[in-house]
């Protein structure tokens, strides 16, 4: 969920179209209001106004303007009130007439009005006509928009536009307005070219090279979710939860013995039976006032137990009576049923990463399976001729030094390979490649990425019809590398074929890629002084192999040789040096588990 509210427009006459219900207008194979809901379903919370549609999920508030069909502005605050006070920190406002609008439109949105601080982020199309009802507003702003107006009914929505706003250039945001312009739709669909109107991150259009902040931001925030599923959490540990886990039974399930002693009734001296209770075994019979059991960690302590001596606390004499030992403290010692969690208890949010830890944690409260999105399922392929895995070296090739251990690498960050493949220099290969993503949630390429001769990637993106998602990375080393998304889903990472370049890059953005993917939490990266930074750093960011400084910190190599890994042998993780960076500026540490 994002740290937005949604209100959709579905109300309009369509007075240009003989006033049919423009909302409900099927374009290809959803109406344009399914399309609008489809593309705000990460919003906390959404609002429909219009008439009443009995379809809409229960979650969703219906709304009507006041009166019917007052136009935009009346409906936004009729929308505005639905929310209530609680209402988020941004709101989206939303017609339900534009048939190729996405998720990751609306995504973008709200990165650009959580950023910029403005009033207002609105769509612009390719001409730079601003979009107003295709816009992230603070709901501060709109609430005071609203009441800056004497009347809300029949007002243009420019009458709400305030000063600060910010518009974005994106491609796929037109409307339908018109007949025709339907009819278009309908004809882009069927012939595929809708696939090309799908909008890209605006600030990925130029092909400029990005922050590695930025692209991470660009990953998590833009790239399509994997479908939610139950599972058994153990088998799937990379995983994230799709939705909140809570306790089925509580923990303790029942008063426990929390230490080795004797289970005790009332005020000593107690006379102590000869019946024992263990972790898992019988539960003794209830003790009566002085009497007293021995017990194991664990136990089920009987009925009438005051509290638990523990063993360096008691003194038993040769009649079997016990006594606490003088100037010992008096502890209660047990576990009670239901104290570290209850049933109903939350054990983890949603978004959280199915790990040992957490496998463990819900089992404690009988708690097996859940519903989760992933783990991310990744295919590896290597390029180039010169490569070569296995047998004798022919000349001119050279092992394949970074293909092995990739999957490692991608473990580390929950991703579980599924293949890995060689793919020679052909000018067609990547097509083949692409083509069929049925088995994978990621591709992972390495090498072909740059402008060289023989790289061959970007041109079989572009004719993929992908959604570019980072060009390039104003990054040393790595620029070379890119982000894509095809139609299926299937997210392309292509790395350089310089084995520290495409080791560094995947240790950078694979959290991200995962996070983007599963919905989970982002991950909390280890910070701290780089004692050497104005040796490394320089005019762009770099990635350098560094070790822990025995007083705390890190110490960078400021040469790297790229063509190999031998450099991280001795190594304990890489760290990024913003450009600019002095000594003991605070940086990130990408730590290898190798």
């Amino acid at each position: 969920m994002t740290t937005a509210d949604a209100i959709v427009l579905a109300g309009g006459r369509a007075s240009r179209m003989g006033g049919v219900d423009k909302p409900a207008i099927i374009i290809g194979g959803r109406s344009m209001l399914e399309a609008a809901l489809a593309a705000v379903t990460r919003c906390a919370r959404t609002v429909v106004v219009g008439p009443h549609r009995h379809e809409l999920q229960a979650d969703i508030v219906q709304v009507r303007e006041v009166p019917p069909g007052s136009g935009p502005v009346a409906a936004v605050g009729a929308g505005l009130r639905a929310l209530g006070p609680t209402a988020a920190p941004l709101v989206v406002v939303l017609a339900a007439d534009l048939p190729f609008l996405s998720e990751s439109t609306v995504m973008e949105l709200i990165r650009y009005g959580t950023e910029s601080g403005a009033d207002a982020v609105f769509a612009a199309d390719e001409s730079g006509r601003p979009q107003y009802l295709i816009g992230v507003w603070r709901r501060t702003a709109l609430a005071a928009a609203l009441e800056r107006l004497d009347s809300l009914t029949n007002q243009p929505m420019k009458a709400l536009i305030p000063a600060d706003t910010v518009t974005v250039t994106m491609a796929g945001i037109a409307d339908c307005d018109t007949e025709e312009q339907v009819r278009r739709a309908r004809m882009a669909w069927d012939t595929g070219a809708a696939s090309s109107a799908r909008p890209a991150p605006s600030s990925t259009a130029s092909g400029a090279p990005l922050p590695l902040d930025e692209a991470r931001n660009i990953l998590r925030t833009t790239i399509s979710r994997l479908t939610e599923y139950r599972a058994e959490l153990n088998s799937v540990r990379g995983a994230t939860l799709a939705a909140p886990l809570t306790a089925v039974g509580p923990l303790p399930r029942f008063d426990v013995s929390a230490m080795d002693g004797y289970a005790v009734a009332g005020d000593g001296p107690w006379r102590l039976r000869r019946d024992i209770g263990f972790a898992g075994g019988r539960r003794p019979i209830g003790l009566l006032p002085g009497e007293a059991v021995r017990i194991a960690t664990g136990a089920h302590v009987p009925d009438g137990t005051t509290r638990v001596l523990r063993d360096e606390f008691a003194r038993v004499d040769q009649d079997e009576t016990l006594h606490q030992r003088p100037d010992s403290p008096l502890r209660d010692d047990i576990r009670r049923r239901g104290e570290d969690r209850d049933s109903g208890d939350l054990v983890a949010p949603e978004g959280t990463a199915v790990t040992a830890a957490l496998i463990s944690a819900a089992a404690s409260v009988e708690v097996t399976e859940a519903v989760v999105r992933g783990p991310v399922r990744a295919r590896i392929i290597m390029t180039g001729d010169e490569i070569r895995s296995t047998g004798p070296l022919q000349i001119g090739q050279t092992r394949d030094s970074i293909g092995p251990i990739l999957p490692d690498v991608l473990s580390w960050y929950g991703i579980r390979t599924v293949d890995r493949v060689h793919l020679r220099d052909t000018p067609r290969g990547f097509d083949e490649v692409l083509g069929a993503t049925d088995d994978g949630d990621l591709l992972v390429i390495v090498g072909a990425t740059g402008g060289g001769a023989a790289d061959q990637l970007r041109g079989a993106i572009a004719r993929a019809g992908a959604r570019i998602l980072v060009h390039r990375l104003a990054l040393r080393p790595g620029g070379s590398t890119i982000v894509a998304e095809l139609a299926t889903g299937t997210t392309i990472l292509g790395l350089p074929g310089n084995p520290f370049a495409a080791l560094a890059i995947l240790m950078a953005l694979s959290p991200a890629l995962a996070e983007g993917r599963t919905g989970g939490h982002p991950l909390r990266p280890p910070v701290g002084p780089l004692h050497n930074a104005s040796a490394i750093s320089g005019p762009v960011t770099r990635i350098v192999p560094a070790r822990i400084a025995p007083y705390g910190g890190w110490l960078g190599d400021p040469q790297i040789r790229t063509t190999h890994l031998g450099g991280l042998v001795d190594r304990d993780g890489l760290v990024i040096v913003p450009a600019g960076a002095t000594d003991d500026d605070l940086v990130e540490f990408l730590p290898l588990r190798m």
